[in-house]
């Protein structure tokens, strides 16, 4: 008898934190503005996944400040170290390589492949946020859905949870106020996962948290609740 292909939910959340591991802490001294800003982590992030976790068959968070190492770059992307980090010795930032960006890109990674081993389709969704006001220019959306626009499994969910959030009053744009196909982790993932695959950056506005959190965490849980998975 054929074994059932299930479709498994994993949720990820890059920026979730700005802690800063106590042997670089005098990298960071006199910065503390930089690391409570959205420079150092993605604010209300956290405490959004946290209130969506329980949909997925995985949970996967990180509360290291991003300007330690950016865990949602590539390598080779010229912002994976911050202005605090990038000048170090090539041996510091080794280590600072192995020691959280590769483990955690690992744990992530081997986590779809054992799903997909067995045969399940994936739905990756990473949970982000976003400044209200970059440079002058305002930010006109409460939840942005970034998604790669050739893959029709991602496209035809966003399209989806965009029209079910929409509903319930928030103003929702795709592939907003960042491209989906940029540099990133899903970007990443996609490339090693060519098939079975689904991965959904999720940014929220800044602007509404805390007055607006709850709200927000019950219609995002409940919309995702009542969607099947893409992949």
């Amino acid at each position: 008898m054929k074994a059932t292909r299930r479709e498994r939910r994993l949720l990820t959340c890059e920026h979730g934190g700005n802690d800063v591991p106590p042997e670089f802490a005098h990298l960071f001294e006199d910065v503390d503005a930089a690391l409570q800003s959205h420079r150092g982590w993605d604010p209300g992030a956290l405490d959004v996944f946290g209130r969506l976790a329980p949909l997925g068959d995985a949970a996967i968070p990180a509360a290291t400040t991003r300007l330690l190492v950016d865990l949602n770059r590539s390598l080779h992307h010229p912002r994976v170290f911050s202005e605090f980090t990038r000048s170090l010795p090539r041996a510091a930032r080794e280590e600072i390589i192995a020691c959280w960006w590769r483990p955690w890109r690992t744990r992530v990674a081997g986590t779809i492949a054992g799903w997909r081993k067995a045969g399940d389709r994936v739905c990756h969704l990473s949970v982000h946020s976003f400044a209200p006001v970059l440079g002058d220019r305002i930010r006109n959306a409460d939840i942005g859905l970034l998604y790669d626009p050739s893959r029709p499994a991602e496209r035809d969910f966003c399209l989806r949870w965009q029209a079910l959030l929409a509903e319930r009053g928030w103003r929702v744009r795709r592939n907003y106020p960042y491209r989906g196909s940029a540099d990133g982790h899903t970007t990443a993932l996609r490339r090693t996962f060519q098939t079975g695959y689904a991965g959904i950056e999720l940014e929220l506005n800044q602007a509404l948290f805390p007055r607006l959190l709850d709200a927000l965490c019950r219609d995002l849980h409940d919309t995702l609740r009542a969607m099947q998975n893409p992949g």
